[in-house]
């Protein structure tokens, strides 16, 4: 844990991204202004979670007022349809048929920024986006997770039109080497001049339009200048220690709330350390099994999740817990790669970001003019008619991204999360309960063993996964309750990468970075 008496601090998963934001925060910059020259430095650091081609929310927290969360996902295109698919096949996972979604990030950035602009004179976007140009230019150093994603993925991507530039003399990406990403250095240094709506309705709009065209994807110029990001109201639950905030739909957001309302009306029960790890694992399938069937395009949900989050509701979920025994499992379970990254500037503003392109490197799919590698959210739809998710025009996927923040009951204030598909919504319950419930450090409530039941970013098993450095006594006596379990390494990046922000009363801050990955927290 990183701790003083600093009253600004920054966290990522990656050094290089963390190092900018809080150089920005160090110069009076807004928690807003921070994230976004930290997303576009991430965007640059770790190409294999996240870029420009992505999607993106935002959870904003400004003392005095009720959180504000913006909604930056991307719509299916408006020629995207079931038509494009041979009968009884399903959506593929790389390649232009699996980019069938806008990218929102960058509307995210520009959503926020309007935001920050009302506190304060502006830092200039130039100023925000330039470490992201030079880092671009002059060639990032290749960690071990962009190097095994590289490795991971060499064989599918390799020969996609665009993504040698993802590669070095044609061949994966090794630790330790510098890869330049010029085109995409470029596109950064002339939305810098020209503004963040150029990826939209300028130059950069129009490019990317051709782009996709030739490699065979149905998004069109149209789908880029209709698109908006959105001010929207985050949900929340009220427990015993705080009030929690996550996002509705598109995102899994209500799974979130809903594992921790009901760990909250049966924790009396938990007795010791395998009570604590069960009642959290079936209180996910509990979750899941909401979601699974909720959650689609907003449109279509309406106003609903809210009475999910009720005190009646969550109560009737919780009866269906057995302390003893697991439950069945068989639920549809999701992957994907993602960062998260936390805030807090000088006046106390907090945000909790989260940034994706959904698989690692995405679709695979390279805009060659502008070096931006596009998602494969598109393949969270479905080709089944009687799918909540089913594919048609206009319609935002089904998102496993949720950026938290609670307000404490004792004045603390908490902005968390994780990436790893199905592990976000469990890790960032582990990350909750260890630090409010068992007052467990913040770093260590992140560095703990953790566990994961359905799928990882880069995984197809759906079991129940536990790290090794979770003792064995707890291990059988949860296979006793009978919790398949597979026994995964200690400390393992399956479990995805873990931050971790609080603001304490007094405006002292703290913050934590997860040793799974390679950032960095600030204060030091």
């Amino acid at each position: 844990m990183n701790s003083g008496k600093s009253n600004v601090a920054f966290t990522a998963p990656h050094f290089a991204a963390a190092q900018t934001g809080q150089n920005i925060l160090e110069q009076g910059g807004t928690a807003i202004e921070a994230m976004v020259a930290a997303s576009a430095s991430i965007a640059v650091e770790y190409p294999h979670m996240n870029g420009l081609g992505g999607d993106g929310f935002w959870l904003i927290s400004e003392p005095g007022k009720a959180p504000i969360a913006i909604d930056a996902c991307g719509k299916s295109a408006r020629g995207a349809n079931a038509s494009l698919f041979q009968p009884g096949s399903s959506i593929p996972d790389r390649g232009p048929n699996a980019a069938l979604t806008m990218a929102g990030a960058v509307s995210g950035w520009q959503k926020a920024l309007s935001l920050s602009d009302s506190w304060k004179t502006p830092i200039p976007l130039d100023e925000l986006l330039s470490t992201a140009v030079g880092q671009a230019k002059w060639g990032i150093e290749v960690t071990d997770s962009l190097s095994n994603a590289s490795l991971k993925t060499f064989d599918d991507l390799s020969s996609h039109p665009g993504f040698e530039q993802f590669t070095i003399k044609d061949r994966p990406l090794q630790k330790g080497k510098i890869l330049k990403l010029p085109k995409l250095a470029d596109t950064l240094q002339h939305l810098s001049v020209f503004g963040l709506d150029d990826f939209y309705s300028g130059d950069i709009a129009r490019q990317l339009a051709l782009d996709l065209n030739s490699a065979g994807s149905p998004i069109c110029l149209e789908d880029f200048n209709q698109h908006r990001a959105e001010f929207v109201n985050p949900l929340s639950i009220k427990t015993s220690d705080a009030m929690v905030y996550n996002l509705g739909a598109p995102t899994q957001g209500l799974a979130s709330l809903l594992i921790i309302g009901i760990f909250d009306q049966l924790k009396h029960l938990i007795n010791n350390e395998v009570d604590y790890v069960h009642l959290l694992i079936e209180a996910t399938k509990q979750a899941f099994e909401i979601r699974n069937k909720t959650i689609t395009d907003p449109e279509k949900v309406g106003n609903s999740l809210g009475s999910y989050l009720t005190e009646e509701a969550i109560q009737v979920l919780a009866k269906n817990i057995n302390m003893q025994k697991a439950a069945p499992w068989s639920a549809e379970s999701q992957q994907g790669d993602t960062v998260w990254m936390g805030a807090c500037d000088n006046a106390g503003r907090m945000v909790s970001y989260i940034q994706s392109l959904y698989w690692e490197f995405g679709s695979g799919v390279v805009s060659p003019s502008t070096g931006i590698l596009w998602n494969n959210r598109g393949t969270a739809f479905s080709l089944n008619t009687q799918s909540p998710r089913y594919l048609g025009p206009g319609l935002k996927p089904f998102h496993t991204l949720n950026p938290a923040y609670a307000k404490c009951h004792d004045g603390r204030e908490i902005c968390y999360g994780t990436m790893g598909g199905d592990g976000q919504s469990q890790t960032q319950a582990a990350i909750f309960t260890r630090y409010m419930f068992k007052q467990i450090g913040l770093s260590e409530a992140l560095n703990q063993g953790r566990w994961l039941l359905g799928r990882a970013w880069g995984d197809k098993e759906h079991n129940l996964k536990i790290e090794a450095d979770i003792a064995q006594p707890l291990i059988n006596e949860l296979t006793q309750r009978g919790h398949a379990i597979e026994i995964v390494n200690a400390c393992n990046e399956l479990m995805g990468h873990s931050g971790a922000v609080v603001k304490h009363p007094d405006g002292s801050t703290e913050s934590a970075t997860d040793p799974r990955s390679d950032g960095k927290a600030f204060p030091e």
